[in-house]
């Protein structure tokens, strides 16, 4: 077995692997090691371990804690040059977030035409993928509670809205609730616009995914979770990440 982990901002998403086929997922909130702690005090050491980390180096070390048991069976992924039918094009390859370079991993495997690949968490990443498996750049903004949050804390008047999104609001709670939504829906429709017209697709992922998904106006396929997708890429090729 292969245990894949994909921490994130404000989630620690993990699966098992077994020829192929995914088992026992398990998630906790990001901080609280607990659950990897009981992985590894209970179950056999697994093949191999990949890690995605994009929470910093204090929780990758904290996760590498949790698994003492199993440590000499971790490989901490990191984004490369070019991997897994994927051409990164970024400026600074290995400054683009590992869980962005996964999820386009994981898209690629997915799709052989020009792809949108979404993931909508604490951030929303939107990344092009072209046909041929280039990475042409991508764009990042806050995503639904960042955006609510800053607007509470950094005006005197608003309030953390608790809102529904409209058309046309007639309330500040569902005007800033569905500022926040219209903006990151906005940003995806303009990406998506910019694919060739004839062959393309969207893929989007994260948490906040179904709160998106309604409001845009393209065909999205949603995937439960894009970078776990990319590191099964990794984890059934064999190879070590860099």
């Amino acid at each position: 077995m292969i245990l894949c982990i994909d921490s994130g901002n404000s989630r620690i998403k993990w699966a098992w692997l077994t020829d192929g086929q995914w088992s026992d997922p398990g998630t906790a909130t990001q901080g609280d090691f607990s659950a990897l702690t009981a992985l590894a005090a209970s179950l056999p050491s697994p093949r191999r371990i990949l890690l995605a980390n994009v929470a910093g180096d204090a929780v990758a070390a904290s996760i590498v804690d949790a698994l003492a048991p199993w440590q000499r069976r971790l490989d901490v992924v990191r984004s490369e040059a070019a991997a897994f039918g994927v051409i990164n094009g970024y400026q600074n390859p290995q400054r683009l977030g590992v869980d962005r370079w996964c999820a386009l991993i994981g898209a690629r495997a997915m799709s052989p035409t020009a792809t949108l690949v979404v993931m909508a968490g604490t951030a929303t990443t939107i990344d092009t993928l072209t046909a041929d498996g280039r990475f042409a750049g991508g764009l990042i903004l806050p995503g639904q509670q960042l955006m609510l949050t800053a607007l509470a804390r950094e005006t005197a008047a608003l309030p953390f809205a608790q809102g529904q999104h409209q058309a046309l609001p007639m309330c500040t709670e569902d005007a800033i609730v569905s500022g926040a939504i219209e903006a990151q829906v906005g940003a995806i429709e303009r990406a998506w616009a910019r694919l060739p017209a004839t062959s393309r697709v969207c893929l989007i992922s994260g948490g906040n995914a179904p709160l998106l998904v309604p409001h845009l106006a393209l065909p999205c396929q949603w995937v439960d979770n894009l970078p776990l997708a990319g590191l099964k890429v990794m984890a059934a090729s064999g190879r070590m990440a860099s």
